[in-house]
């Protein structure tokens, strides 16, 4: 199994954190970067190559991982010169990926086993299948429906509460869902969801309730850090169990 790792961006939602470490290569809770725990991961779920996709400070990206092989990986390399949006860097090397892979962000904390994700995905038809999460937002104020012909309030809501499912960053995606692009296009993650709804091919939803954290800002590198002591375990319990023995 081959996973496509997006580690390109200059992360500057999250400076000052970013100023000198891309994104990536941010510890948590000072003992592993965001980047080691998905490798350490990956490994574990049957992954047995990575491409990461590189752009600012990937020098510092490459000297760090290397060739993969401390992480029982064999991780290769593609260059972003300027950024070519989520699944841009995809296509530079689709002709070297198998029939079904993942794509995956940078910054993503999730318990979510990538390898049986994976191999949902190759089961179905879907072009591309993508790990989603409830969420929710509660309104402060009162809302109101309005008929716009006559201005008349029709519906009233005290502070509701929406809910709904967003993307957790990860994909798994058929090779042949790419095919129609170039190499070296900017694609993001929406062009492609909405061409793919425009062909009627409908994209797949994998829900999941576990733990899943996306590193963009302060506040959220602050969080992962202070739930890591009791996170670590779960998201890396091979390696946890192994350091307490």
């Amino acid at each position: 199994m081959h996973a496509v790792i997006l580690a390109g961006g200059k992360g500057t939602r999250l400076r000052p954190y970013t100023t000198r470490v891309p994104k990536p290569l941010v510890p948590i809770g000072e003992t592993y970067s965001i980047l080691e725990i998905v490798l350490h991961q990956l490994q574990s779920h049957g992954f047995t190559s990575v491409t990461l996709a590189v752009g600012h400070m990937g020098h510092l990206i490459r000297a760090f991982v290397g060739d993969g092989s401390r992480y029982g990986l064999t991780v290769e390399y593609t260059d972003e010169e300027t950024p070519l949006g989520t699944i841009g860097p995809v296509l530079n090397v689709l002709d070297s990926l198998p029939e079904h892979f993942l794509v995956m962000n940078g910054d993503v904390l999730t318990n979510l086993n990538y390898g049986t994700f994976l191999q949902r995905h190759v089961q179905n038809t879907r072009p591309v299948t993508v790990a989603t999460y409830n969420r929710e937002i509660k309104s402060e104020f009162g809302v109101l429906d309005i008929n716009d012909v006559g201005n008349q309030i029709i519906g009233f809501r005290e502070k509701p509460t929406v809910h709904f499912q967003v993307s957790m960053g990860v994909y798994a995606v058929s090779r042949e869902s790419l095919r129609d692009y170039t190499p070296g296009q900017v694609l993001g993650f929406d062009t492609l969801m909405l061409d793919l709804l425009a062909a009627q091919n409908f994209p797949g939803s994998d829900l999941f309730d576990g733990y899943w954290l996306d590193i963009g800002r302060p506040e959220d590198y602050d969080m992962a850090n202070a739930q890591w002591e009791e996170m670590s375990a779960i998201l890396l319990p091979h390696l946890i169990s192994r350091a307490a023995d």
